[in-house]
């Protein structure tokens, strides 16, 4: 598995919709800006319809509410998940990441640059609160 890696600090949502379509960094971030979406606007990690608009743009459907994370074996085949959650603010943010299954193998694509590693397998680390299923 490729990882597409943020380009920006604020730009896990458009990196995790790379990584799901398939896309470079650079293109997804095009058709975000052309669709007035801008890693700069927080309003990118703290609301889920800039994402769910990405994928619906390119055919992809996802589940119309998040559904409360339970455990990794009950995630679909692929999921957009929220870790690092915290308030600013009296807001809720969190951080976009990808779960993939493939060939029963689980993985969580994050693509922030700091990682050693962008493909992670340390579940135990993430608590994600809840998740989007993704039909890719």
């Amino acid at each position: 598995m490729n990882v597409v890696v943020q380009e920006e600090t604020t730009g896990c949502g458009i990196a995790s919709v790379a990584n799901i379509l398939g896309k470079t960094y650079a293109e997804m971030k095009a058709t975000a800006n052309a669709m007035g979406i801008y890693a700069e606007d927080t309003s990118l990690w703290s609301d889920t319809h800039y994402v769910r608009r990405l994928l619906s743009h390119a055919g992809i459907k996802t589940s119309a509410d998040e559904l409360p994370f339970e455990s990794w074996e009950t995630l679909p085949n692929t999921a957009l998940l929220s870790i690092k959650h915290h308030q600013e603010n009296g807001k809720d943010f969190w951080h976009w990441v990808v779960f993939k299954r493939a060939q029963g193998e689980a993985a969580v694509l994050d693509s922030a640059s700091y990682l050693p590693s962008n493909i992670r397998k340390d579940f135990d680390d993430m608590q994600p609160k809840w998740f989007i299923a993704v039909d890719a």
